[in-house]
């Protein structure tokens, strides 16, 4: 059951204003210029709320086969093609030099094929009988017999029987088989014994040497393994700036999906690599390829409540890249799965009589990339994968048992073969999920595991314990590589920034800590929120990676400038919609421009922009 608050109508396209473009293009394109909490708060209301963002498609690999051959040539092709466009003849040499390898072969078969249809059309059989060995067909018997026939009624044409009847006894009748109609091959014995061709019943619509070939040509075409339509294909020109064009629809596709449009054009100061500059999609220009677009939001307001749950929602994820799903676990013992726009509760992992489930509290849930499984560490001291893809109940794949006492925590690997598990044994725990097999322990925590994640890279473990302390472990070796040891409090949280440079820690001293990785030490503290009791309150990385985002035990969701420090917002504050008790945590994804968070009150919660809410000010808080 879920609970949603007012939506606004689909708003159309906003025209450009030419005056306000150069004085709005340090708050809207660049936030590490921004000055104060204003300047963000400012950015936040460029965002112009523009629907429902559309349902995926589908599964990518089902569109979209990266592993085609022909596939791969193409987008070597457009490289070049970009390259050459650009100027940077050195590199495109270099990419023409490794792919010509495979070129020159399909050049030599493309001689080959040519030089086999001049011998077919001029009745070389005996040079032809020799390419044809070398060839690779897709049905090489098929073929050779058809040649056989050819070659047979021609001589049968020219009278020359005693050749005939050698070619039919020693060519053909081992490929007999292969006629296209079981009295095919007795009608070309038939003919030994005739004056004329047409004499056979079955050859009466024979059409003569000519264009017996040019059928033969056909055949050998059809059924060549590098087909002929794909030469066709490689002769033609590339359409100008193909790559170029595919990367203009892409973010195309990336703003359609959106929920936020910005309200005014933004002026991009750099270039990247020359290619920002050609993508314009509609009124708005794009200056950066190596994330998918998102517009810049600050929640201010409640969206969706999400009800079902009977005990305290310890846990809250959003399933997969796109989010389009949730997925929470509670002391109730269950996993649900939600729908994140309308708040349907799609599965309940575990739940009557279909068994499987966990015996106690879910303390953390967490998803593959894909968004196609979800794990659920527990109580119970197991670990349960489940498969979610089903419209119906959805099943547990296995269960993974090895931690003694509770699970605190469990965490995807980025390739979504991997899971890492902490808890309340001290210990760490590598997991292979495609077989169930434990791979690694990582021992060295002095209390509690309560939180685990893999770097951006996935080649590093880093955990947080109840010993106050934040770990790096090697994922090959097993080895504590960096141990920080800051905190005052029990760490209860711990979230890496997209390329690693910056931890953000949450700790049991009341305060969110965010740490340089370079340099191995804090740069940035935010207070003013609530986390010294036994909960686990987590914090993480908001919108555009400069707000952090967390829970807090007075039941309200703070939101931080990551760059002051300062309190921008408290989500429920002076609402009717807040959460009644602990908040555990807080998430936001990029794909939906949403914030979801749970709490002890037994519910989830989704948070947005809502340009007629106001924001809180300073004198709030």
């Amino acid at each position: 059951m879920a609970q949603a608050a007012g939506g606004h109508p689909k708003q159309p396209a906003v025209q450009q204003n030419e005056s306000s473009l150069l004085s709005d293009v340090e708050s809207t394109t660049s936030p590490q210029n921004n000055k104060g909490s204003g300047a963000l708060r400012e950015r936040a209301q460029e965002a112009l709320y523009a629907g429902t963002p559309r349902r995926i498609i589908g599964n990518d690999d089902a569109i979209f086969d990266h592993n085609n051959h022909k596939i791969k040539e193409d987008i070597i092709k457009m490289i070049i093609q970009y390259l050459q466009d650009e100027g940077y003849f050195a590199s495109m040499m270099t990419i023409q030099d490794e792919a010509n390898v495979r070129v020159n072969e399909h050049l030599r078969h493309r001689s080959q094929f040519k030089r086999i249809k001049t011998a077919i059309m001029d009745g070389e059989w005996s040079e032809m009988e020799k390419l044809i060995q070398k060839t690779p067909l897709k049905d090489h018997q098929h073929f050779l017999y058809n040649f056989y026939k050819q070659q047979y009624l021609e001589l049968i044409e020219q009278m020359e029987y005693q050749k005939a009847f050698a070619l039919l006894t020693k060519r053909l009748k081992p490929l007999e088989h292969m006629g296209s109609l079981h009295n095919e091959f007795k009608d070309l014995c038939y003919l030994l014994t005739c004056k004329c061709i047409h004499d056979a019943p079955f050859f009466k619509n024979w059409e003569g040497v000519a264009a017996s070939r040019e059928k033969l040509v056909e055949q050998f075409s059809s059924m060549l393994e590098i087909e002929s339509n794909d030469l066709a294909v490689a002769r033609q020109e590339m359409q100008q700036h193909r790559l170029l064009h595919l990367l203009k629809q892409a973010v195309r596709y990336q703003i359609e999906f959106s929920r936020y449009h910005p309200k005014v054009v933004p002026i991009v100061p750099t270039l990247m690599m020359g290619v920002a500059a050609f993508i314009w999609c509609w009124f708005w220009v794009v200056d950066r390829l190596l994330e998918d677009y998102s517009c810049f939001v600050l929640p201010n307001a409640h969206r969706t409540t999400f009800r079902g749950h009977r005990s305290n929602v310890k846990c809250v994820d959003f399933v997969g890249e796109e989010g389009s799903m949730l997925v929470s676990g509670s002391s109730d013992n269950m996993v649900r799965v939600w729908d994140v726009e309308d708040g349907r509760c799609l599965h309940v992992l575990g739940d009557g009589d279909i068994g499987g489930g966990h015996t106690s509290r879910i303390w953390d849930v967490t998803s593959s990339t894909s968004g196609d499984l979800v794990v659920s560490a527990s109580g119970d001291a197991t670990i349960k994968v489940w498969d979610i893809r089903g419209t119906t109940d959805a099943a547990c794949l296995m269960t993974l048992s090895g931690h003694e006492g509770d699970v605190y925590s469990a965490k995807y690997h980025q390739s979504s073969n991997y899971v890492v598990t902490g808890g309340y044994d001290k210990t760490l725990r590598l997991w292979d999920v495609r077989t169930g097999t434990l791979l690694r322990t990582f021992s060295g925590h002095k209390s509690s595991v309560s939180r685990v994640i893999f770097n951006p890279l996935g080649n590093l473990v880093i955990s947080g314990s109840k010993d106050s302390t934040i770990k790096f472990w090697d994922l090959v070796s097993g080895v504590c590589v960096k141990t920080y040891s800051s905190h005052l409090g029990e760490v209860t949280s711990v979230e890496m920034n997209k390329d690693g440079s910056l931890l953000l820690s949450g700790s049991k001293d009341n305060s969110n800590r965010l740490w340089d990785v370079r340099v191995a030490r804090p740069i940035k503290r935010f207070k003013g929120h609530q986390n010294t009791s036994k909960n686990f309150v987590r914090a993480g990385f908001g919108p555009d990676e400069s707000l952090i985002v967390g829970g807090s035990e007075d039941g309200l969701i703070y939101i931080w400038d990551a760059t002051t420090g300062e309190v921008l917002q408290r989500l429920g504050s002076n609402s009717p919609h807040s959460h009644e008790d602990i908040a555990y945590r807080a998430i936001w994804n990029a794909h939906q421009s949403l914030l979801v968070s749970c709490s002890h009150d037994c519910t989830l919660k989704t948070w947005w922009y809502d340009e007629k809410h106001p924001f809180d000010q300073e004198d709030d808080f």
